[in-house]
């Protein structure tokens, strides 16, 4: 090799890595935005990610700052959030739904992004390519709710033999949601189940949904899983306590609110596997070539406290199954 092509070599090489030694360098802080559709006294999600991320080596204030924005349930200002994450050059951009991955799509089709909890199929709401190669600047971890709505009805009937009539509360303005309702409707028919279409997409709305689905005479009820919900899991569970209205939820917090039970994806394992994906991207692989993750561990939970304040005896096939209880 002659000496001005050895040169050559040389510069190319000392350059090709730099961005991704740029990543690790010591001393650098990398900046992590996170845009969420909840308020920010729920913001449990992002305690629980903080959690995996110090597991992974980060500490906040020593080698990562994480900017945070909330929309308050407002989701007509994720766009403008989303764009403000943007505008400070964050390195990764974190969104725990469907509506805040879609905004923040919107705003950028450079910055990564890192989805944690899509409840719609990402797929068909156009958010990657495929789940195997997403394509583009996203990524992340989906908790295939539709396919667990017919469970969650499922395990309803094993809870209660006689049932026949059950309210599914659902919001038409989540894309997640209104696909856990249509994905509902052939379990419910195949169980001899008849639905009532409980709409609700504004937190003022649910006590007269309750009051029209118990005039509906629907005898129990099945939540889906949706930002809007999420962030009024205590007034929902007072509501059907209020209606002695039997529920499952998609979440164990709803059962520690005082819901009956719940059943869904273990909501640790999309964070633990959420924050590994951000990490890769720190250290340089890109999002394109990152595949989208689904659950692997589910779980059922169930509040013994408020079966006996309903005068519900659990069958046992159905406690067997219980990974979590309280008594």
């Amino acid at each position: 090799m002659g000496r001005k092509a050895a040169f050559v070599w040389l510069v190319a090489l000392a350059f090709v890595p730099f961005h991704l030694a740029e990543a690790q360098q010591p001393g650098r802080v990398a900046k992590i935005g996170w845009l969420g559709a909840r308020p920010a006294p729920l913001e449990g999600g992002i305690k629980l990610f903080q959690r995996e991320f110090r597991k992974l080596g980060y500490v906040e204030g020593k080698n990562i700052a994480i900017e945070s924005r909330y929309a308050d349930n407002k989701l007509d200002r994720l766009p403008v959030l989303a764009d403000e994450l943007v505008r400070l050059k964050v390195d990764v951009l974190i969104t725990p739904g469907t509506n805040e991955t879609a905004a923040a799509k919107n705003a950028t089709k450079t910055t990564p992004i890192v989805f944690l909890g899509v409840s719609a199929d990402p797929v068909g709401v156009g958010l990657v390519d495929s789940l195997a190669r997403p394509g583009g600047n996203i990524t992340g971890f989906t908790i295939i709710a539709a396919e667990l709505a017919g469970k969650r009805l499922e395990l309803l009937k094993e809870t209660i033999p006689k049932l026949s009539r059950v309210a599914l509360l659902w919001n038409p303005r989540e894309p997640g949601s209104v696909l856990q309702w249509k994905e509902g409707q052939l379990p419910a028919r195949e169980l001899g189940l008849q639905l009532h279409s409980m709409e609700v997409s504004s937190t003022e709305k649910y006590e007269a949904a309750f009051k029209e689905a118990t005039n509906a005479r629907s005898s129990a009820l099945a939540v889906t899983q949706g930002p809007l919900n999420i962030s009024n899991q205590r007034q929902i569970a007072d509501l059907a306590a209020k209606n002695r209205l039997p529920a499952i939820y998609p979440r164990e917090d709803f059962v520690a609110s005082g819901g009956l039970m719940s059943y869904g994806a273990d909501p640790a394992e999309s964070f633990r596997r959420g924050a590994a994906m951000v990490d890769k991207i720190l250290k340089g692989a890109k999002p394109a070539d990152i595949p989208v993750e689904q659950p692997t561990r589910f779980e059922l939970m169930i509040n013994l406290k408020t079966a006996k304040t309903l005068g519900l005896v659990i069958p046992s096939v159905v406690m067997m199954r219980a990974e979590k209880v309280i008594k």
